[in-house]
């Protein structure tokens, strides 16, 4: 279950997979939004991810400048997705197996927006300190 993790779901934003190219309002918008991930929709549905991670590389490979690359040329496709209803360490150990810093939460072939591998972070920590309070008070009045 998704529980503690809908409630970090991230800012999504829609990049148009089209023929233009979008490198530059892209690059942009994610800098300004401080977002390290689009989702690349095209009529509805997802058909990529862009990280700053791809961002980055096709820079580095082309000496630091992108010419007429579109967001299609350098976007992940088929990134890997997590559901509503998966639970923390589910997410956790997706990220951690695949490499993935980011997650697109999918429903139905909807999408509901993209979680961090901070978001997940910070879930786990708070489940600990949780757990460590509850674990305190039981010690604490724990009969002699």
């Amino acid at each position: 279950m998704l529980t503690t993790s809908v409630a970090v779901v991230r800012k999504m934003l829609e990049a148009v997979a089209g023929s233009k190219p979008r490198r530059l309002s892209v690059s942009g918008t994610m800098a300004k939004e401080n977002l390290g991930s689009l989702v690349v929709m095209e009529r509805g549905r997802m058909v990529g991810m862009l990280t700053f991670h791809e961002l980055l590389g096709a820079l580095a490979s082309r000496g630091g400048a992108l010419g007429e690359l579109r967001v299609t040329d350098i976007m992940m496709r088929y990134p890997v997705t997590a559901a509503p209803e998966m639970e923390v360490n589910d997410l956790r150990r997706t990220m951690l197996e695949s490499g993935a810093r980011y997650l697109p939460v999918m429903q139905e072939g909807k999408l509901l927006g993209v979680i961090s591998f901070r978001d997940v972070a910070k879930a786990v920590l708070e489940e600990q300190d949780f757990e460590n309070k509850m674990l305190k008070g039981y010690i604490k009045n724990w009969p002699a």
